[in-house]
């Protein structure tokens, strides 16, 4: 999220846009990344248990990613036009779940959306706390197809180390305590 931390709203929806499932498209990506049958061949698709082509799990995800951080780069873009210093987001350490409840097929339009449903400061890393985010996919039928539970860094604007801290860290530097230190880690 390209906020603070301390301005991030639970459960507000960020609609990312959406993407048309091309049957072309589909099979490009799964020869490179998910060389299945049912995603490569139209032809056995068609007499598979799921009735067709269908779009790599894989295919979706990446969509679905790439739709979700062009919105955290147009929101960053947004916060700087309206005279505001965007705040910064930081790695993921992971994803919860992920699970496609129903397939897309060529021509399904999918719409995605972005929800931080939880948020906490980090145990771990001072200064930054971890967003608890919901990424969905719809069709245009209203199925859902997509679900992941994400996690991520957000930057806090307000952090200030406590002194004890930056004494620790200043020890970890010196020659003979910042070995000793870093073994009892």
């Amino acid at each position: 999220m390209t906020r603070w931390f301390e301005d991030i709203v639970l459960d507000e929806v960020f609609s990312l846009g959406s993407h048309n499932f091309e049957a072309d498209d589909m099979v490009r990506f799964a020869a490179l990344y998910d060389p299945q049958s049912l995603h490569t061949d139209r032809e056995a698709a068609q007499h598979s248990q799921f009735g067709g082509l269908v779009a790599s799990g894989w295919h979706i995800a990446s969509v679905a990613h790439r739709k979700m951080v062009d919105a955290l780069f147009a929101e960053e873009e947004r916060l700087r036009t309206l005279g505001h210093e965007p705040g910064l987001s930081g790695p993921s350490p992971g994803v919860n779940s992920m699970d496609f409840p129903a397939p897309v097929r060529p021509g399904d339009v999918v719409s995605f959306r972005l929800v931080v449903t939880n948020k906490r400061h980090s145990n771990t890393i001072p200064g930054w706390g971890l967003l608890f985010n919901r990424l969905t996919g719809t069709n245009e039928q209203g199925q859902l197809v997509y679900e992941a539970n994400l996690v991520g860094f957000s930057k806090l604007r307000d952090y200030r180390m406590p002194w004890w801290q930056k004494l620790l860290q200043a020890l970890t530097r010196v020659p003979i305590i910042g070995p000793l230190l870093a073994r009892r880690a």
